[in-house]
């Protein structure tokens, strides 16, 4: 189940420089990390099917609670006039080495029309940055879902062609229900008529729809995780007949003209419900060998996630081996809660083994910028990646990302005079969003 996110909502303020007013503001501060994005209803993956750690739980150790919403007075105040005062210098942190050509990267941010606009914003919160892989996933309910008659594939289209070096990235469910909890005699019975090809028509009609789209060199997701437990598309019930369904699917959509498909091979980090190699299909119908790889399970360090069997090593030597570019659709934190060391060794481990492409699931309890549960982890994100050009050698040392409370988007800042400011240890502002953020 998607988790539920809590809403922050803005109030009109009316503030001067009476005590009063001061001594409420300075009660709390803006989040040093993300400015988070909160809405009850967005659109995330059927996706993850992993569920959100309990309630209560200890947070990890060296964990810091997300600061609350600043909070604006409501009382009434008179102006009164304040003197001036020289203004403070900025601090800033230590310079961060410019990473040179890193892989091209985005975010998991909403399934629908949100994540489109949300991909802008988060390119501002980490300074202009250059997200070039949009992520997104149809639904599994029903096999018109999968064939790809859901709106939110024109929003997603017109993103990845206002710009050619950008790449869309669509995980594709294998079988309706999918979420449904199938038990494997109809999951084995399901592959068998896949592989005997009864739904071919189903992915050909996705693909003419891509196709139609201008969208028809989309990175599709086949059965994302099918090493699992989760899905109706998983491989462990009949691995021999979950390769050839597999087989055909790729073939089906190859034939569709025009199209230019790249197809990839996802599998779950580490041996999960069945060894993910059993589930390979070919050389020749994958072009892509992909991984999720979340910070799970508790008390996992990173270099266990790298040696252990089926983990993130094998996954390099075995795309190597096949002569494939390894991509991570899906990454971010989760057992082991705001695991700053987590993030680094990631970002690292990408920057060393150069991914086609890497996607953070960015939604708690995994995320960094909409989530506000991670900000020791969301500040070695946003150093990693503040002002980059993807695969660009040429780039220049990117701007230092800004140190203190940040205003965040959709934000007026008030004029409240340097003396008011100056207690206020910063600027308050108004939200111009609130309207939006109520629903």
């Amino acid at each position: 189940m998607a988790p539920q996110h809590r809403r922050v909502r803005a109030r009109a303020l009316a503030v001067g420089a009476a005590a009063v007013a001061v001594s409420a503001a300075l009660a709390a501060g803006p989040a040093a990390g993300a400015a988070p994005m909160h809405d009850a209803g967005a659109a995330l993956p059927g996706p993850t099917g992993r569920p959100t750690p309990a309630a209560g739980a200890p947070p990890a150790p060296g964990a810091e609670p997300a600061a609350s919403a600043f909070p604006t007075p409501d009382v009434d105040i008179p102006a009164v006039s304040v003197p001036e005062l020289p203004s403070v210098a900025e601090l800033r942190p230590p310079s961060v080495p410019a990473a040179k050509g890193v892989p091209p990267f985005g975010a998991f941010l909403a399934s629908d029309a949100r994540g489109v606009e949300r991909m802008e914003q988060l390119s501002r919160w980490l300074g202009g940055a250059e997200l070039r892989v949009g992520h997104t996933y149809l639904p599994g309910n029903h096999w018109r879902d999968i064939e790809g008659d859901v709106g939110f594939l024109e929003d997603w289209a017109r993103w990845r062609n206002a710009d050619d070096k950008r790449m869309l990235v669509l995980n594709v469910p294998l079988q309706e229900r999918n979420e449904a909890g199938v038990p494997d005699g109809e999951v084995r019975e399901l592959l068998r008529r896949g592989a005997a090809g009864e739904f071919d028509h189903h992915f050909r009609v996705l693909a003419e729809r891509l196709v139609e789209l201008e969208i028809p060199d989309t990175i599709l997701v086949l059965g994302w995780e099918m090493n699992g437990v989760t899905y109706t598309h998983r491989c462990g019930p009949d691995p021999e007949n979950w390769k050839k369904y597999w087989n055909r699917i790729v073939t089906t959509m190859r034939s569709v003209p025009g199209q230019e498909f790249r197809f990839e091979f996802t599998p779950n980090r580490g041996r999960d419900a069945v060894p993910w190699t059993q589930c390979y299909p070919g050389d020749d119908t994958v072009d892509i060998i992909g991984m999720d790889s979340y910070d799970q399970p508790r008390g996992m360090s990173f270099d266990e996630q790298v040696k252990e069997p089926y983990g993130l090593q094998a996954h390099v030597d075995f795309a190597k081996a096949h002569k494939k570019p390894i991509a991570y659709p899906e990454w971010g934190l989760f057992r082991n809660g705001d695991n700053p060391e987590y993030m680094r060794r990631m970002l690292n481990w990408m920057q060393q083994h150069r991914p086609l492409y890497h996607t953070v699931t960015d939604y708690c309890p995994h995320g960094v910028w909409q989530c506000d549960d991670n900000p020791d982890a969301s500040r070695v994100f946003r150093n990693a990646l503040y002002g980059r050009t993807p695969e660009d050698p040429q780039t220049p040392a990117p701007t230092e990302p800004p140190t203190g409370p940040q205003l965040p988007d959709h934000c007026m800042p008030l004029d409240l005079g340097r003396w008011v400011e100056h207690w206020l240890g910063g600027k308050l502002c108004l939200r111009l969003d609130w309207w939006s953020r109520t629903g």
